[in-house]
Formats: C-alpha cells, sequence, structure tokens
C-alpha cells in the first residue's frame, strides 16, 4: 500500500516535470515573438496587439464582461417628469416603464419618491 503510493508520487512527479518543461518551452516562444514581428519590447508589442484590436493601451483594466443586462437607466430630472405626467394620464406601471426604458421597480421608486404612491392602511 505504502508502495503504491510512493510510485504513484514518483509518477506526478514526473508528469509535473514534463509540464514545466513544456510551460519553459511555450515561455520561450512567446519571448522571442515581439522581436520575430519587430518590436523591441514585450510591452510595445502588447500596445500594437491592443490597437490592431481597437483595445486601449493605456488602461490597465480589461473590459467589463458582458453580463447580457440591459445597462442601468440614468433618472433624471426630465424622466421623473414625464414619468408624473404619465401617472396623471392614468398609465400602468408597466405601460410607463415600457415608454420610458426603464424597469418596472424604476417606476415604482420614483413614484413613491414624488409622492404618487397611495399609502398602506
Amino acid at each position: 500500500m505504502v508502495t503504491d503510493k510512493l510510485q504513484k508520487i514518483k509518477q506526478y512527479q514526473l508528469q509535473l516535470a514534463k509540464l514545466e518543461k513544456e510551460i519553459a518551452g511555450l515561455n520561450s516562444k512567446l519571448l522571442a515573438l515581439p522581436a520575430k514581428h519587430g518590436f523591441k519590447s514585450m510591452n510595445s508589442f502588447i500596445d500594437a496587439l491592443r490597437a490592431a484590436v481597437g483595445g486601449s493601451s493605456s488602461s490597465a483594466s480589461a473590459a467589463p464582461k458582458s453580463t447580457g443586462r440591459k445597462p442601468r437607466a440614468t433618472i433624471t430630472p426630465e424622466l421623473k417628469q414625464k414619468l408624473k405626467g404619465l401617472v396623471n394620464e392614468g398609465k400602468t406601471g408597466t405601460q410607463i416603464a415600457k415608454a420610458l426604458g426603464i424597469s418596472l421597480p424604476s417606476v415604482q421608486n420614483i413614484k413613491k419618491e414624488l409622492g404618487l404612491v397611495k399609502k398602506r392602511a
């Protein structure tokens, strides 16, 4: 039992050494890329790659991931006045949300802020 485990450890060590050698080879290939394409440094090569794909070389942060959600609506005083007018016209919350391109909870929050919601008894 102990010898089996020792043999497994040796196998894992051999696999690890093989992977480290493979990574070292890939790393040397990556380090050779800038010179291969006529760049003096890795940073200038990276800047050229960013420029080629339309990225900013001065920004160190990555682009935000797409979550599949709509961007947050900006609630302006004008939007609040439009909402107030639609409420006065007798539109429902859902109709107002669709008309203004905001969520139903946003409609409810603005109505509450403007005092357009009846308080519970």
